[in-house]
């Protein structure tokens, strides 16, 4: 099975490669507790595979045989601008490796789309006469979930889309869109990935979620990644729980595996300790 690195050398080595091929991953997390850092090193390492080999090799190291990269990445926000995403990730990781990863990556602001029907005003969010230019001109006039399918249907067959976040729309679930037409879109997208081919993940923060919200978000997805805080005496330690995914649950099962202690450092998100089933 084809497989497209996640950008986290030691959880792609013991997955075979990285996620498989035409996957909807979930990354569901609570604050600061690797999430996001997980979304940017993705980025930055899979950018860094087609930009810079020699700080790829040195900060990820070899490819596993059954991996592929992805021809392109995107990186979808909402809400931030791609110097504001940058800077927090130059905070996260070393600058030059962010600088060097994202050179190439294609950066998508649906700003506009998001805020347009709100009082935000638009010269906060506007900048130029549209804020993504490879949407035709009916796309950019839609609201912000046929915004977001316009640009996947367009974009992700064979390549690394992160959509930064999922918490942006359940923001407004309420007031400007269903929360069934979330969990319908991602369940239409699942479905599609499978054909194009790439790996998308979904950034979500999963405290301002309901146990049922964050099970229909589950269930709408390839696979769930659960990004927690665990507390042990005076100290807490960030783990990482791999949930239902197909092709990659399997291979950690065989080794009994089922949680992994993490940390975050100059080469972002990583797994330090694995904990085994009892």
């Amino acid at each position: 099975m084809e497989r497209m690195p996640l950008g986290v050398s030691r959880l792609d080595g013991m997955v075979g490669g990285g996620a498989p091929a035409g996957s909807v991953v979930l990354l569901a997390g609570e604050s600061g507790a690797g999430a996001r850092e997980f979304c940017y090193t993705s980025a930055v390492m899979n950018g860094l595979a087609a930009t810079d080999h020699e700080l790829f090799d040195l900060h990820y190291g070899e490819l596993e045989s059954e991996a592929v990269l992805p021809d392109r990445i995107h990186y979808l926000s909402f809400t931030d601008e791609r110097r504001a995403v940058t800077n927090e990730m130059s905070i996260v990781m070393d600058g030059e490796l962010v600088r060097g990863g994202m050179a190439d990556v294609e950066f998508v602001e649906l700003a506009d789309e998001y805020f347009r029907l709100t009082p935000v005003p638009s010269e906060w969010y506007v900048d130029g006469p549209t804020t993504i230019a490879d949407l035709d001109t009916n796309a950019s006039r839609s609201n912000v979930l046929e915004a977001l399918a316009s640009y996947l249907n367009e974009h992700a067959a064979g390549n690394l889309v992160v959509v930064d976040s999922l918490t942006d729309l359940v923001a407004v679930a309420d007031d400007r869109l269903e929360w069934s037409d979330l969990t319908v879109l991602l369940k239409g997208l699942a479905r599609a990935s499978h054909r194009w081919g790439g790996v998308i993940l979904l950034l979500v923060n999963s405290e301002v979620l309901s146990p049922t919200q964050l099970g229909r978000l589950k269930e709408a997805t390839d696979g769930t990644f659960r990004f927690e805080w665990e507390s042990g005496g005076s100290e807490r330690a960030r783990t990482l729980v791999v949930e239902q995914f197909r092709g990659v649950l399997s291979r950690l099962e065989d080794e009994n595996i089922v949680q992994f202690e993490t940390e975050i450092h100059d080469s972002g998100f990583d797994i330090s300790n694995v904990r085994k089933i009892r």
